[in-house]
């Protein structure tokens, strides 16, 4: 496949990152070439977006149907005082190309639901976990697995958070890790730097999945416990009855 070419502007910017071992003008050039869903945009969306604006993804989706609240504000970094009462997905937007006027960003203030989640996930190349509640979560999982692309889950409560990367036909897939609906909280406790932990942490992996670098976490739920500021994980395998996973492999998305 033939990669898009980096300007001057772009070799500098990009410079420290091109000189990880493994990454490389090759890796920037793929990264400029890829298409990444950011799926809702409050306390991981904004600044999983911005670290990926950051490294130079060539262009993000942003999708996220609400209006910013002084209630964000602890948590949801893109946001500031000034900017109560405007869509989110227009704030986001114009501070992601004012910090990287090189990347192309699609602004969506629509809600993803059963009709306008797979139209979302087929134009994209990885999908990003920005949600606040698993309905939506699994309902992009299942976009993920039919259209066989990587989905790179995160949730927080609290001091508490977990990172998971679906790789459709290759592991598991979110349904396989949590078979049942979690109890759902609204609104969720939450300490701002929780989902900044967790967002980078999604920036990573999604950068790592383009790139080719490393292992990406599909084989484990990881676990960030912020009260004894530690990690640990947890094994997670495909379940063989999986109602998303086991029943779409082998068919053809439409």
């Amino acid at each position: 496949m033939s990669w898009p070419l980096l300007k001057d502007e772009e070799l500098e910017r990009y410079d420290r990152q091109m000189r990880i071992l493994g990454f490389g003008v090759e890796g920037q050039r793929k990264l400029k070439s890829a298409r990444v869903l950011v799926a809702g945009l409050g306390g991981l969306g904004c600044p999983a977006s911005m670290y990926l604006a950051a490294a130079g993804v060539g262009k993000l989706v942003l999708v996220d149907r609400e209006r910013v609240e002084l209630s964000n504000l602890n948590r949801q970094i893109l946001y500031w005082s000034s900017d109560i009462g405007r869509p989110k997905v227009d704030v986001v937007a114009e501070k992601l190309l004012r910090l990287n006027p090189n990347v192309e960003v699609e602004a969506l203030a629509l809600e993803i639901n059963e009709d306008s989640v797979r139209d979302l996930v087929k134009k994209v190349d990885v999908a990003v976990d920005g949600m606040d509640n698993y309905k939506t979560r699994f309902l992009i999982n299942e976009a993920c697995v039919v259209y066989n692309k990587p989905f790179v889950h995160a949730a927080v409560h609290g001091l508490e958070g977990q990172l998971f990367t679906v790789l459709p036909g290759k592991g598991p897939c979110l349904r396989c890790v949590i078979p049942s609906d979690p109890p759902e909280q609204s609104p969720v406790p939450v300490l701002g730097a929780t989902p900044g932990v967790m967002a980078t942490l999604e920036a990573l992996e999604v950068v790592k999945l383009v790139v080719g670098l490393g292992r990406p976490c599909s084989d484990k739920l990881l676990i960030f416990d912020g009260h004894e500021m530690r990690f640990h994980e947890i094994k997670v395998e495909p379940a063989p009855t999986c109602p998303v996973c086991s029943g779409l492999r082998g068919r053809k998305a439409s």
